[in-house]
């Protein structure tokens, strides 16, 4: 496989400072955005935590063992899910403990969508309301879940699809990375094929368009205009909050 990706991110058109990070390092295989809450300072601290150490932890297993990435095998049997997930679940703690050191920083935590691309294989890690999407065949599939008061209403039936795009809820979440000492990591595999699209993005994308909207641009678009493009037309919308972006390309 050969794998292209690009990401770009903006502050918006209603917001002052941008609280969102992300990560495209294509040694890694590692694509990852996280979308930071908690106040000025602490929203911002929290998503570069989890991206410096997610990153972090990932280098350090491969300098451990250099073909973990490259090493063929199935899907379930990989370590790679497990150190994944580790790395999420020790951003959580690194988070946790420099709220507790701060008092500026009290209540911080960040949304986590992390990807790590492995030969055909693909792991995604994820918490909070940021999105992976799978693009495939003239087809979108959201990957993950959202991990959202507006979500949970929506399972239950108690809000129909029209109103969860218009609720003011929309901004909870549930689950994040940070806020406590630990937390819970949704885990999915992926066997990833040429011609695959990948998209990781946050909800300043996702509440403005549509899956088919991004769809239509991932694939018509060229792979480095086509971040960009998602982000301006999140911006013609309100541009209500930062807005960030991986496109990811399979060839």
């Amino acid at each position: 496989m050969i794998i292209a990706a690009r990401g770009h991110t903006d502050v918006g058109r209603k917001r002052d400072h941008n609280e969102d990070a992300f990560l495209v390092d294509e040694d890694l295989g590692l694509y990852l955005v996280a979308d930071g809450m908690g106040g000025h300072a602490g929203g911002g601290t929290a998503s570069r935590i989890a991206v410096q150490t997610i990153r972090a932890r990932l280098q350090v297993a491969r300098e451990t063992d250099p073909e973990l990435f490259t090493r063929p095998g199935e899907l379930e049997e990989s370590p790679l899910r497990e150190i994944l997930r580790e790395a999420v679940e020790s951003a959580c703690q690194s988070i946790y403990q420099a709220a507790q050191s701060d008092p500026a920083l009290a209540g911080m935590g960040t949304t986590v969508t992390a990807a790590v691309l492995a030969g055909s294989n693909t792991y995604i890690a994820h918490v909070g309301d940021s999105r992976c999407y799978l693009a495939r065949k003239g087809h979108i599939y959201q990957v993950s879940e959202d991990h959202s008061l507006v979500n949970e209403q929506l399972k239950a039936g108690a809000i129909t699809p029209e109103e969860a795009r218009n609720s003011r809820f929309k901004n909870i979440i549930t689950r994040s990375v940070g806020f406590e000492a630990d937390v819970t990591v949704d885990m999915m595999g992926l066997e990833i094929e040429p011609g695959d699209r990948l998209v990781v993005c946050c909800d300043g994308l996702s509440n403005l368009v549509d899956d088919e909207e991004i769809l239509e641009i991932i694939t018509k678009a060229p792979l480095e205009a086509a971040p960009e493009r998602l982000i301006d037309l999140a911006n013609d919308r309100g541009g209500d909050d930062n807005i960030t972006v991986i496109v990811i390309h399979v060839n």
